[in-house]
């Protein structure tokens, strides 16, 4: 990435009215969270035979519980996880009233712990939990201090988080705000995703706006009709928007 690059980024943002913000795990990791498909990232190894697709799924929730949250509790729960410059940045737009919706594949938080309102959660959140007997509330701390299989302290029933697995479709109207800002936006900015994940990868196909403005480390084929394609670490191109 150029300057010239970052000034025309800057000159789209200072033009647009309706941003969206369409994001994945490239998104996070520089506030400590792998991504799932880079050479180093969650998807890169099995564990004990079994790919992360296949643990994380419905059918291996209800067969095999406990190896469930094992793997769980240690791949996808970031305590101390704490906002990086990207999400701070995406706070300032939204209260500039330029930002009108964020679209996140990411189930850790971090845009809502940013202060964030307009956010459509896909894939869900990992500090939602709840019991699948009573309907209890519970926060991410009630997995990390379990062992085994969480267990509700009303009924015994099982915790189970508020994430998407594989095999289980996505929450409807959680879709359908996002397809209405992404039709809606005059500007998408799609950023760390390799939009291999359908039916979310999708989504940008409603895009109907002037620019359409991809930040990645690696090739999308979403580039091809892109106004601008600016390669790198999504914080710190985001965190240089004036």
């Amino acid at each position: 990435m150029n300057s010239a690059e970052m000034d025309f980024f800057q000159e789209i943002i200072d033009r647009s009215r309706r941003i969206v913000f369409f994001g994945g795990a490239g998104v996070s990791t520089a506030s400590g969270i792998p991504d799932f498909r880079s050479a180093e990232g969650l998807y890169a190894e099995e564990e004990n035979g079994l790919s992360p697709e296949m643990i994380l799924s419905k059918s291996f929730f209800y067969l095999q519980t406990e190896k469930f949250f094992d793997y769980y509790r240690k791949h996808l729960l970031y305590p101390d996880a704490e906002p990086n410059a990207a999400h701070r940045k995406l706070f300032e737009l939204e209260q500039k009233d330029k930002l009108r919706g964020i679209v996140t594949q990411n189930v850790d938080g971090l845009h809502r712990a940013a202060g964030n309102i307009r956010v459509y959660e896909l894939h869900g959140n990992v500090h939602e939990n709840e019991c699948m007997d009573c309907g209890a509330s519970y926060p991410m701390e009630a997995i990390l201090d379990s062992e085994g299989i969480p267990r509700c302290r009303d009924c015994g029933g099982v915790i189970k988080p508020n994430v998407v697995l594989y095999g289980e479709a996505l929450p409807k109207y959680v879709c359908i705000g996002a397809i209405r800002e992404i039709t809606n936006a005059d500007t998408l900015i799609v950023a760390g995703t390799s939009l291999a994940v359908e039916p979310a990868a999708s989504f940008i196909g409603h895009f109907r706006g002037r620019n359409l403005v991809v930040i990645n480390r690696d090739y999308i084929p979403a580039e091809t009709q892109a106004t601008l394609v600016l390669r790198g670490d999504v914080a710190e191109i985001m965190g240089r928007i004036r």
